[in-house]
């Protein structure tokens, strides 16, 4: 009997995240996707530390989504723009992840967004797996894989040019189209945000911009924005204390006296 077993040739067991290809085969077509991903990535962060102090989430920039083992491995991936997942560790075995693998971890992404470059018919393809005899499977398209298979809570497609976004929340088994809240933004209640589009600013590029803010309507801010405002701040307060000095100055020595004031401090 062992002599049977041993006989047998074990199938190899599906590869993980350090086997599979990093993306599924495409590459960033626009100048705006990375500083698109970046601005998103950067003001959520305080949002997610508080969210998981244990630091078990990741984030994925144009990152594989592997879904379904194929010959060759990206037939089986999608690469979303961005997406985000809670739950999971950042590194894996002590080893940055270099893409998702949902047989191995089984944790669905709680938001997948899609920057389209075009009219977004592609990320709004619903062609679904199909099967012939005659020829390899046909490649389903994104709507599909993502509602079908990866079953994102929330999926968000952002028309660059258009400047127009659609989010999706999903509900028994399929994608329902959101209204916006009366601010113009979707709710993403599991990460307690909300996600509009904003005219703006950044790396040198001025358009809309797919931004965070939290449930009662407040911008979150990147961390260049953070900065400016303090500095703002900073300057305010300091040009406050110039007018008071300055005021104090113009008072006789008696008052200032009174005052318990050393005019010798006001040249400080």
């Amino acid at each position: 009997m062992s002599e049977l077993l041993n006989s047998i040739a074990l199938p190899p067991p599906f590869p993980d995240h350090t086997q599979l290809p990093e993306s599924d085969g495409t590459f960033v077509k626009k100048f705006q996707e990375h500083p698109q991903s970046l601005i998103l990535t950067d003001s959520i962060g305080s949002i997610l530390q508080r969210l998981h102090p244990d630091g078990h989430y990741c984030i994925g920039q144009d990152c594989g989504i592997y879904w379904r083992e194929t010959d060759p491995p990206e037939r089986g991936a999608e690469a979303p723009d961005w997406f985000y997942v809670p739950g999971v560790p950042p590194n894996l075995d002590g080893k940055i992840r270099r893409s998702y693998v949902l047989w191995r971890e089984f944790i669905a992404p709680t938001i997948i967004l899609e920057f389209a470059s075009g009219d977004g018919s592609e990320e709004r393809d619903r062609t679904p797996l199909s099967f012939s005899a005659k020829r390899s499977p046909t490649k389903p398209g994104k709507f599909w894989v993502y509602e079908r298979i990866i079953r994102a809570a929330y999926y968000g497609i952002y028309e660059i040019n258009n400047g127009i976004l659609e989010v999706y929340d999903y509900i028994n088994g399929h994608y329902e189209k959101m209204t916006p809240n009366a601010r113009g933004h979707y709710p993403i209640a599991p990460m307690e945000v909300e996600l509009g589009l904003l005219e703006g600013t950044y790396q040198n590029q001025q358009m809309l911009w797919l931004r965070w803010w939290d449930l009662r309507g407040n911008l979150l801010p990147t961390g260049q924005e953070l900065a400016e405002k303090e500095r703002q701040e900073k300057e305010q307060e300091r040009q406050k204390r110039s007018r008071l000095v300055e005021k104090l100055r113009s008072l006789p020595a008696d008052q200032l006296q009174a005052l318990s004031i050393n005019s010798e401090d006001l040249d400080l």
